[in-house]
């Protein structure tokens, strides 16, 4: 999958000489978070969002800091939020150089790019001029057509056992040697113990996937590895408990 194939198309820009005002006119009626930037021409020159918006004082929201902290910074620090805070044009507040893509880069390298940069959305170009744009709610959209619920399957148990581990067997994380599955009537009991915490969702997840598993019990046991101290199962601890109440 790639840019093109999930990227909005219909994309709202705005000019680099664009009054701010009109930025966030256009970001409140039209719903959304970002705007590319682009010079008379049409091609990407950066990229304006909510955030550039947070710190501004017509809101008072702008930076104050004590004066001898100032002075350790330098007066460059503070000319430039003050650029960033009464700034009247778009080109003021925009990030430049921004991080865009083209509408063959595949999905993958979008989701990692977001990451790195931390960012949530990123312009697709072509010949320097906006073509598309990739959100993360363009992303989100596309989960959705793809995830299903997963239908109502018969299989015995030991074929539902068999998927369980074969599963298991394709995961670097796994601890496969020390987790044992049972299964019965398509309820799915896992046992053994697991050194990280963190394996016991994933051990559940990767169980509850499994077509025809109608339920999972977790009956594993966290073992610290430095000190050997280990922890039951949150299931298991909770019976013992619930018993000595009545």
């Amino acid at each position: 999958m790639k840019a093109a194939d999930v990227m909005t198309r219909q994309v709202m820009t705005i000019e680099a000489d664009a009054p701010i005002a009109k930025a966030v006119r256009l970001m409140l009626q039209n719903r959304i978070s970002g705007l590319p930037v682009v010079d008379p021409s049409g091609r990407l020159v950066g990229i304006v969002t909510e955030g550039d918006f947070l710190r501004r004082t017509e809101t008072g929201t702008e930076v104050r800091r004590p004066r001898w902290l100032e002075f350790l910074l330098g007066p460059g620090r503070g000319a430039s939020e003050y650029v960033r805070t009464h700034a009247r044009k778009v080109a003021e507040v925009m990030t430049p150089n921004v991080a865009s893509v083209a509408e063959d880069t595949p999905v993958d390298e979008i989701v990692r790019l977001m990451e790195h940069r931390r960012i949530k959305r990123v312009p697709v170009v072509q010949d320097r001029k906006v073509v598309g744009i990739v959100s993360r709610a363009n992303l989100l959209r596309v989960l959705a057509g793809l995830i299903v619920e997963l239908p109502p399957a018969t299989v015995d148990d030991t074929a539902l056992r068999e998927r369980i581990l074969a599963e298991l067997d394709t995961q670097s994380w796994a601890p496969r040697a020390g987790i044992e599955v049972m299964v019965r009537h398509g309820v799915v009991e896992l046992w053994g113990a697991i050194l990280d915490e963190r394996e016991r969702q994933a051990l559940r997840v990767a169980a509850e996937n499994v077509p025809g598993v109608k339920a999972v019990h977790d009956h594993l046991c966290w073992v610290e590895p430095m000190s050997g101290w280990f922890i039951e199962a949150p299931e298991d601890d909770a019976q013992p408990r619930a018993q000595g109440k009545r």
